[in-house]
């Protein structure tokens, strides 16, 4: 009988610094991230964050409309828990493709810990797009880049 495929957590290697920030974040418009919900929020199994590539603060209609465009686009419905603000971001060099943004929370992660501050929209949902946290329990990131330029 096989075992089932249990998933490591990721290392940190490093955090960019913040030149190496700038320069990453060079082209992108934003980054969505989707990490399994703790699993009491059965109608919103996903726990999503939305790093807009901005230092522009956003008026409350263009908050707004800017979510639902996002829900809209990657399926995202009964969404529930909204934040949306400027905090600070760390991005962790990991082994993987790209590195993992990091919300810094904690007053001495961010006195710690190279960041920037971009708007955050983090929440809870569901979609059907994200089997990968829904179903396996696994967290993900995914850039989105200017190409007109």
């Amino acid at each position: 009988m096989q075992e089932p495929k249990v998933a490591k957590p990721l290392e940190t290697q490093n955090y960019l610094s913040p030149e190496e920030i700038e320069t990453h974040l060079d082209n992108v418009e934003y980054i969505i991230m989707a990490a399994p919900a703790p699993e009491h929020f059965k109608e919103t199994p996903i726990h999503f964050t939305i790093f807009l590539n901005t230092r522009k603060r956003l008026p409350p209609g263009v908050k707004e409309a800017v979510f639902d465009k996002f829900c809209d686009e990657n399926k995202i419905t009964v969404t529930a828990e909204l934040l949306s603000q400027f905090q600070a971001v760390a991005f962790a060099v990991t082994g993987q493709e790209t590195p993992q943004p990091v919300l810094l929370i904690k007053p001495e992660d961010i006195q710690s810990i190279p960041h920037t501050a971009l708007h955050v929209m983090d929440f809870l949902g569901d979609s059907t797009e994200f089997p990968e946290a829904k179903i396996d329990s696994l967290t993900g990131w995914s850039y989105s880049y200017d190409t007109s330029r």
